[in-house]
């Protein structure tokens, strides 16, 4: 099971994808558990109706990501373990700024798995392109050296660490980094990500510099922000600017999404909470 960000290409976020970031925001700090009332009305302030809430929560519960449980008599619905654990995890990914430095060396990931074991080739390639590999052959994946205790945690997690045996390297051939940085990840795709984030995002930001913001309008532009911005630290693994290619925007990007988190993450837990201490 992954927990993962469903918005792409920049579309709007589905349903259930916010109400992961609505669970991983604000329910973990209060054990893990909102009530269905509170969901519905928090989910209601970022545009998604009631029917659509219950049918979203029937299928997270299905890929068990939350679990059926009541509270004080309430109704609600609680993360899995398994669910908090990586988003734990993806904390450390999604509010950090990893970043390569010059001369830090690459992390090979090299593996074979028989074909009997199909399903966990297709498993081990997953997992390794949602950590930000790039892909250098079939059997051979590459990240920044930064990314050795997170690639090991999940592999261990997932039960794939056995198929690979990971490597540090230096790149000592012809050519460029650069150049091969570009054939081992899709960069151009990964620039047109960001460049959705600032084109939906970079507007509000100059208005909240200029302007206090409501409670309401925090809660719903943070959560709606967040769910489109943690896929995209999982898409640049932090590599180094000088393989990077020029007038590359996920700087910006990246410092448009914590400016927006210091300035709106503080009035949109003060209406979190007021939903909370009114019923929900």
């Amino acid at each position: 099971m992954t927990v993962v960000d469903d918005a792409a290409n920049g579309r709007a976020p589905k349903p259930r994808a916010l109400i992961v970031t609505v669970y991983g925001l604000y329910a973990r700090e209060v054990g893990g558990w909102l009530s269905v009332a509170a969901l519905v009305r928090l989910m209601a302030e970022l545009g998604v109706d009631e029917p659509a809430v219950r049918s979203s929560i029937s299928r997270l519960k299905r890929r068990g990501i939350l679990v059926a449980e009541r509270v004080g008599g309430l109704a609600g619905y609680r993360l899995s373990d398994t669910a908090r654990a990586i988003l734990d995890d993806g904390d450390r990914r999604i509010f950090g700024r990893g970043r390569a430095s010059p001369g830090e060396g690459w992390l090979l990931a090299v593996f074979s798995v028989p074909e009997s074991e199909r399903e966990k080739r297709h498993q081990l390639r997953s997992r390794l392109a949602w950590l930000g590999f790039g892909t250098v052959s079939a059997g051979v994946w590459i990240a920044p050296a930064h990314l050795l205790a997170e690639t090991r945690d999940v592999l261990e997690r997932d039960g794939l660490a056995g198929y690979v045996d990971l490597f540090y390297s230096q790149h000592v051939g012809s050519g460029s980094a650069a150049a091969k940085v570009s054939q081992w990840w899709d960069l151009e795709r990964l620039q047109r990500r960001y460049e959705q984030f600032l084109d939906r995002y970079a507007a509000p930001l100059r208005r909240y510099r200029r302007r206090p913001v409501g409670e309401r309008e925090a809660f719903a532009v943070y959560v709606a922000a967040l769910t489109e911005w943690r896929r995209l630290p999982y898409l640049d693994p932090g590599l180094a600017p000088e393989v990077l290619p020029p007038r590359w925007n996920g700087v910006r990007a990246a410092e448009t999404f914590f400016e927006l988190q210091e300035r709106l993450a503080a009035p949109a837990h003060q209406f979190v909470e007021s939903v909370r201490t009114a019923g929900g």
